[in-house]
């Protein structure tokens, strides 16, 4: 998949805060006689495109086209969600799904593996980075969309299913059958790199705030004591569920709210606290790096913009996507379901991130990517339809900074040759020890 069709999949798709509620509650809004009218109109269309359309049409085919249409009038994140997409926002939430745990695309009409997710059911028969899946219980799946071919592959943990490949360098084609599984996707990784704790969130799914309290655990038990510091590496995560994200920034915050969220009405304000009596910063106070770039959205830029506003941690790298809205997730049965726009979201100090996102506290660029200043970046402002920040701060005149940072001049080949893979991050760890040091000196005076 392009670097470009992925950014635009995340600026489009990925980026949310979803809550999950049941369907039928008393927020359904009232609808007045006024609503009848317009809806004789839709009712006297949908009639006539029955009656006349070139082509006999199903019945659902029109509703599901009138409820898409009704919902793409509203924001870029409002949608009704059904076969491959539903059970997309399904995995999204819950982070697990029945399949063989591969990564695939799609390449000149053929689906290709990018990767088999270790210890699934894909890799242990030996499928390799680079096949392509030709058949799918010995149907031939060539001229098949890829949703169509994800979906056959994935089903109850349990069944059987058989593949067909072909791998460059063989001969003959490669048949297995497999076992489906219940594939777990890990949201959090964890690391330890010169002292210095590193968790990397890819996306906020259930247990997400847990497994950063694992982490964190992970990273003390491997040292032995504190690290220097922490690195939340939030870059390319799209978002997820609302109170993961609260619970991720409440393993940092002792007390003071993470995060509020306001309706229609503006007098209804939802504000979220840090549970200081469950658990306190687990991290004992020590220094917090959050690394952020422009697919860094929602969720993320809850826990982000809530550790920067109580000065708990430093934000580094890219101004985030800008999506401060909140989609509640309705099911409405069948393998269907609305995700609507309820409400928006504020930091702690009262900022809506909307459209404008976070802005780090150290702009780093990341150097190690040779085309960074070429490829094309999306965020939410770019998007039809985005919702408008009421207050709307104008960062132009900041943006614009015609010196040359000389600690930025550094090219990805010359990096490279110093083994850093990975500017913003090698940056993050060496300003981590610039102030670990600092606050020694400082405790021994």
């Amino acid at each position: 998949m392009s670097r470009f069709t992925t950014s635009l999949f995340q600026a489009s798709a990925i980026a949310a805060v979803l809550a999950m509620v049941p369907i039928g509650t008393s927020a359904m809004a009232a609808v007045d006689t006024g609503t009848y009218r317009e809806m004789s109109v839709f009712l006297d269309v949908f009639n006539r495109v029955k009656a006349e359309y070139v082509d006999k049409v199903d019945d659902k085919v029109l509703v599901k086209g009138a409820i898409q249409g009704m919902l793409a009038a509203l924001d870029p994140h409002s949608a009704y969600e059904t076969g491959l997409d539903y059970d997309n926002l399904k995995i999204q939430t819950m982070g697990s799904y029945g399949g063989l745990g591969l990564t695939v695309t799609m390449e000149d009409g053929a689906v290709k593996v990018m990767s088999p997710q270790p210890d699934a059911p894909g890799a242990r028969a030996g499928i390799k980075s680079g096949d392509y899946i030709t058949h799918i219980d010995g149907k031939l799946i060539f001229g098949d969309s890829l949703d169509e071919s994800i979906q056959k592959m994935r089903g109850a943990p349990g069944t059987k299913v058989a593949l067909t490949l072909l791998r460059p360098g063989r001969d003959k084609p490669i048949q297995v059958t497999l076992v489906r599984e219940k594939i777990v996707q890990k949201p959090v990784k964890w690391s330890v790199k010169d002292g210095v704790g590193v968790i990397t969130i890819t996306a906020f799914s259930e247990h997400t705030g847990e497994a950063v309290t694992g982490a964190i655990r992970g990273i003390v038990k491997q040292l032995g004591h504190d690290p220097l510091g922490y690195i939340i590496d939030l870059r390319d995560n799209g978002g997820g569920l609302r109170d993961e994200s609260i619970a991720v920034a409440d393993n940092f915050l002792s007390s003071g709210e993470i995060v509020s969220q306001r309706g229609r009405d503006k007098a209804d304000i939802e504000p979220f606290y840090a549970e200081s009596y469950v658990k306190g910063d687990l991290a004992h106070g020590v220094p917090i790096i959050v690394l952020t770039n422009a697919g860094t959205a929602s969720a993320s830029e809850i826990v982000a913009g809530a550790l920067q506003d109580h000065h708990r941690a430093l934000v580094m790298g890219e101004r985030s996507f800008g999506k401060g809205s909140v989609q509640t997730v309705i099911d409405l049965g069948d393998n269907a379901a609305l995700r609507l726009t309820t409400s928006r979201y504020y930091t702690p100090s009262g900022r809506s991130v909307q459209e404008g996102g976070i802005e780090p506290d150290i702009a780093v660029p990341q150097l190690s990517d040779p085309d960074y200043k070429s490829r094309p970046v999306f965020r939410e402002d770019d998007l039809r339809r985005h919702l408008i920040n009421e207050v709307k701060a104008n960062n132009g005149a900041l943006e614009e900074d015609g010196k040359v940072d000389p600690r930025f001049a550094a090219t990805a080949d010359e990096l490279k040759a110093k083994g850093i893979d990975d500017f913003q991050l090698s940056y993050a760890l060496k300003t981590l020890a610039r102030l670990s040091s600092t606050q020694s000196v400082t405790a021994a005076k």
